[in-house]
């Protein structure tokens, strides 16, 4: 029986892996997309024992399938599942946050399928399929995600957070939305809030917190970010001046303009806020947790994630530390282990690249060629 609670008590690698081993084998029975994958790789899901040998589910897959796990997998977990069924209930989730579209493939009636509580999409660009991640208990993202952001920043009641999301704001479904929501809420700093294109009063904000010397945390789109402080220096003739203003940029240019490398983006962000690092949040509508940049790009997960590095000739060789794969570099395609996704898939191969360190943690170097491009992700240099 799985006991979610399990995930954020660990505190060591060993801890990890026995709980990464018995989320697979859970998941490997009761998550039937992830169920018919390994049947058609050949896996014997007995003989695996550790998680170099568990196989990585493409992140394509949550663009096609219904990524869940069954009622009976659920159901005999320590999540309360009363409500869970369509068959015991007939209750749709809220149709003005979650499209008739995003839903249609989870509407026929199977006295086995679980109702999600919500379900995340990702932010594709237009005439791209989005991702659809079906979330069963929103506590356990609650938990990651607040968990997560303590681990790096403290409590959020330290600080006034704003977010400048306009294309997150702008659709149903945004997990980095119901974060950024759910992190205000605990912060309760009355001066909190979203902006979508008035830079001015985003502005006026900023100035007023940094001279009432309120911590502040920024966190916005890198496109809205860039067309921000582009704004302010065409409109005031100076760049803005908050040294002590925390910056996270959520991702790429969504296809908005010039692409930029991360390097690049950040130099650009640095300059015009007048800060000397910009801080990085990596997560994705597929994913219930997040890694963290404080600056230099580099990367750290909370205890129940980890990031391992695949080769890109051969996707189900996992390099190990200094190993160079086929290409000659040790750099390669990212193999993501979120435990919090105990009710969907916890393994994810993604189409990102990059490479760990030896520290612990790890470095984006963008898609991997030949991948759809995807509004969290950069490219390639």
């Amino acid at each position: 029986m799985i006991n979610p609670n399990k995930i954020f008590e660990i505190n060591s690698p060993d801890q990890f892996e026995t709980v990464a081993v018995e989320i697979f084998r859970f998941q490997a029975e009761h998550c039937e997309p992830y169920k018919r994958y390994l049947s058609l790789l050949g896996t014997d899901v007995c003989k695996v024992v550790g998680i170099n040998e568990i196989p990585f589910f493409p992140i394509q897959f949550f663009k096609t399938e219904n990524v869940i796990c069954d009622r009976r997998g659920v159901c005999g977990t320590h999540f309360n599942s009363e409500h869970i069924t369509k068959s015991e209930q007939n209750k749709k989730p809220d149709q003005n946050t979650i499209s008739d579209q995003i839903l249609a493939p989870y509407q026929s009636v199977n006295a086995q399928e679980v109702l999600p509580q919500k379900i995340f999409t990702s932010s594709a660009t237009t005439g791209m399929t989005p991702s659809r991640h079906p979330i069963v208990d929103l506590s356990i993202y609650e938990r990651s995600f607040s968990d997560g952001f303590r681990l790096q920043y403290g409590n959020p009641s330290e600080y006034a957070i704003l977010a400048l999301l306009p294309s997150y704001l702008e659709r149903a479904g945004s997990s980095l939305v119901y974060m950024t929501e759910s992190l205000m809420k605990q912060s309760a700093n009355p001066n909190n809030g979203y902006y979508l294109y008035n830079h001015t009063d985003l502005y006026d904000m900023l100035y007023r917190l940094r001279a009432d010397g309120q911590k502040t945390i920024l966190i916005g789109v890198s496109f809205a970010l860039l067309d921000f402080i582009s704004a302010l220096k065409l409109e005031t003739g100076h760049r803005p001046e908050f040294p002590d203003l925390i910056v996270v940029e959520t991702g790429g240019m969504k296809g908005r303009g010039e692409e930029l490398s991360r390097e690049e983006l950040h130099s650009r962000l640095k300059e015009g806020f007048g800060v000397d690092k910009i801080h990085s949040e990596y997560g994705m509508a597929e994913l219930l947790s997040q890694a963290w940049s404080k600056g230099d790009s580099l990367f750290f997960t909370p205890p129940w994630m980890k990031i391992l590095i695949r080769d890109l000739n051969n996707p189900f060789h996992l390099l190990s530390d200094g190993e160079r794969g086929g290409n000659d570099s040790k750099r390669g395609g990212i193999n993501i282990i979120d435990l919090a996704n105990v009710y969907s898939c916890s393994f994810i191969e993604t189409e990102d690249m990059g490479m760990t360190s030896s520290d612990g943690g790890f470095k984006i170097f963008g898609r991997i060629k030949n991948s759809e491009l995807r509004g969290c992700n950069f490219l390639i240099c």
